[in-house]
């Protein structure tokens, strides 16, 4: 039996609430261009210009987005999209969706991660397997987060075929299977270089097909996984983004110990 969720579609948000709900809106509108200082932003475009860049506009997109459910403003496209949809199933797609959708339960995504995360403990690479844990753990948290605090209720076009629980905005299949299965295909790519291209296309396609089967099973609005995509596209980039100053960071401190070693010696040889 599916659990009931309150219905709140239908319903004015709570005066304070949504107040927060704004502030926080705003608030994310003028953090890209007023949180970095000026020597944080250039160790940042040094490293990764295009995923800072990438990260900022799906700030700002995921603020719009969020702002148009508040004033349900996307009603009509979210119901148009989904009624598409619907015309397009086949006895075929209904067996396939269901699977495909599993891929982003948390259950899958814990046991790959973890397999992951012990692979790279034995590889030594502690940094990486603590920046995997952190992208999955703060993807989940974020998303239950604006889960509470947006309480959107899901879509009810037609009988569903998978139970679901919880809110809908934004969709935590889209937002955590990007954030876990990104992280893991970078983290791939990093290691595997000469299967980059084809790491990259699979991670891509796997987590648009998440999504895609969401609206499929018409569990969730197509916002909903937008905003899904967007919200983790942010947090994803800040792990990867984290982990590049990390590692520059010990690259660097490594040099100069090496360096200083180096010097020590010499003066010693000297002497």
């Amino acid at each position: 039996m599916e659990k009931p969720v309150l219905d709140t579609d239908d319903k004015i948000m709570p005066y304070s609430r949504q107040r927060i709900i704004s502030t926080l809106l705003e608030s994310m509108r003028v953090a890209f261009r007023h949180a970095l200082s000026k020597r944080l932003l250039a160790v940042l475009l040094t490293i990764r210009a295009g995923g800072l860049l990438v990260a900022g506009l799906a700030l700002w997109g995921f603020a719009q987005i969020a702002d148009e459910v508040l004033e349900k403003e996307s009603q009509a496209f979210d119901r148009a999209i989904l009624l598409d949809l619907r015309r397009l199933h086949t006895p075929v797609l209904d067996r396939v969706m269901p699977s495909v959708t599993v891929l982003g339960e948390p259950v899958i995504l814990l046991g790959v991660g973890l397999s992951l995360g012990i692979w790279l403990l034995m590889q030594r690479r502690r940094e990486q397997a603590l920046t995997l844990a952190i992208a999955a753990a703060g993807a989940g948290g974020l998303n239950y987060l604006l889960k509470e605090l947006f309480r959107r209720s899901r879509p009810a076009l037609w009988e569903r075929i998978v139970d679901v629980n919880h809110y809908s905005f934004p969709s935590g299949h889209a937002m955590v299977s990007l954030v876990v299965y990104g992280a893991i295909g970078y983290l791939l790519a990093i290691h595997f270089r000469r299967w980059r291209l084809l790491i990259i296309a699979s991670t891509i396609l796997l987590v648009t097909a998440i999504g895609l089967s969401r609206l499929y099973l018409g569990v969730h609005w197509p916002t909903d996984v937008i905003a899904g995509y967007a919200a983790g596209i942010v947090w994803l980039m800040a792990c990867i983004l984290s982990l590049e100053i990390w590692q520059e960071h010990r690259r660097a401190h490594h040099t100069r110990t090496y360096a200083s070693e180096e010097a020590r010696q010499e003066t010693n040889l000297h002497n």
